[in-house]
């Protein structure tokens, strides 16, 4: 008797767990000048994380890459990005935010009744209990809406060859004084192969950690 199989039952594919080394992934030529990004946008769907890096430096405004990741990988991507940031900054210190932009100073007719006050003595003729002559407090102005994401990528470009991004399952994090580069690695048999590589200011990779954790905290 033997375990040849017959005509009527194919053989059973072999099953292998297959262990890739994210230092041995090859780099395409076109993958390792890499993109810098001076920003990102994280969409999530059931299955995978999109993450948008965009480049502001001239108008338009462009996608420079498009990163999809598993959400087991997101996770470890945010935990990993923590570790790294930290280290950063026992070795070069805590890095610089930019400085917020100041508010735009009000136009003369746009002044409040906060400068419409009565005199001194006029309101102390009032009486206490009379709030119909109490000056009326300005309303506060309503808290800024995020835009439609739709409105977002109207004024974004995002090239037809980029759309369905890059797939990893590994990323792997390095970093200088000012700079941080993300590789982002498919591992697939029989080699892994870095599918986008992303350089960010080291100021920028806070904001790219704030996002991961908003869209992940949102699922």
């Amino acid at each position: 008797m033997t375990d040849e199989p017959t005509p009527d039952q194919p053989p059973v594919p072999p099953i292998q767990q297959i262990q890739h080394s994210a230092a041995t992934a090859r780099i395409p030529d076109g993958i390792g000048r890499g993109v810098f990004s001076t920003g990102v946008i994280v969409l999530h769907g059931p299955n995978e994380y999109t993450i948008d890096f965009v480049q502001s430096l001239a108008r338009p405004s462009r996608v420079a890459a498009r990163v999809v990741l598993p959400p087991a990988v997101a996770s470890q991507f945010v935990i990993a990005l923590e570790q790294s940031l930290e280290k950063h900054a026992a070795a070069h210190g805590r890095p610089q935010q930019e400085p917020p932009k100041p508010p735009p100073a009000a136009k003369a007719e746009d002044a409040g009744p906060e400068q419409e006050k009565p005199a001194a003595d006029e309101s102390a003729q009032a009486d206490e209990g009379d709030e119909a002559a109490k000056p009326a407090k300005p309303a506060s102005p309503p808290a800024p809406q995020p835009a439609p994401i739709s409105d977002i990528y109207e004024s974004l470009k995002l090239p037809d060859e980029m759309l369905g991004g890059a797939y990893a399952n590994v990323v792997s994090i390095s970093y200088s004084a000012s700079e941080f580069c993300f590789d982002f690695i498919a591992q697939f048999f029989p080699r892994s192969v870095v599918t986008s590589r992303v350089y960010m200011s080291v100021p920028r990779v806070p904001e790219l950690l704030g996002s991961l954790k908003r869209s992940i905290g949102g699922r």
